[in-house]
């Protein structure tokens, strides 16, 4: 159960609202077995991060230029298919709500834009006016660099926001950046301890509450 009062609702993209893992694990896995790596390993790493952050974690001997090469063609990879994507239950309704009610709500992602915007699309959301892709930080999660940039192109105090996030650095970077943090599905670590979670978002109201609103279910 959550009962929230914020100024804005800052949201992750994968995990969070669109349901991509078939696509990401179909795409590091192949990535994995091509260099001899444990896909699990990765896979624990990868969600959440931009994925040149991956490549230079697993494969720091490569020099910066061919890691970014293979970053790129991995994210090719993925903007290629969208088989099996779909909303997270109850979040294209939810976003809907948000925005019907005149909420300042902004997408932070890790994926870049273009990625992030066939996604939305094939998951059925709304993408929202402001938008935080991975080429607009210079610090990707789990820096708060994302965040507080959604929060300032709301013109909302990150610590007045509601941030949903699924995976541990995204976590980490919505509690640095100041939100109140939501744990969206199941993931438990010592980064969720005493944050709020939801499972999904049917059943979630929103409601004007003085100049802010108040999001409970």
């Amino acid at each position: 159960m959550i009962d929230i009062v914020a100024s804005g609702v800052l949201f992750d993209m994968d995990g969070t609202l669109v349901d991509s893992t078939a696509v990401v694990e179909a795409t590091w896995t192949r990535f994995a077995e091509e260099h001899g790596i444990d896909p699990a390993e990765i896979l624990a790493f990868s969600h959440g991060r931009q994925a040149i952050s991956t490549i230079q974690r697993f494969l720091p001997d490569l020099d910066t230029d061919e890691q970014l090469r293979i970053a790129a063609r991995l994210v090719d990879e993925e903007s290629a298919s969208t088989e099996g994507i779909a909303e997270i239950p109850g979040a294209a309704a939810f976003v809907e709500r948000l925005l019907a009610a005149g909420v300042p709500v902004a997408l932070v992602t890790s994926a870049p834009r273009d990625l992030a915007v066939g996604r939305m699309a094939a998951a059925g959301l709304t993408m929202p006016t402001a938008f935080v892709p991975s080429e607009d930080v210079e610090h990707g999660k789990p820096h708060p660099d994302g965040y507080l940039r959604g929060a300032a192109l709301l013109g909302v105090d990150a610590a007045d926001c509601v941030a949903f996030e699924d995976a541990p650095a995204g976590l980490e970077s919505a509690i640095a950046s100041g939100a109140t943090t939501v744990v969206v599905g199941g993931h438990e670590s010592d980064v969720t301890a005493g944050l709020h979670r939801v499972p999904g978002y049917d059943g979630i109201t929103v409601t004007a509450d003085g100049a802010a609103f108040r999001i409970r279910g």
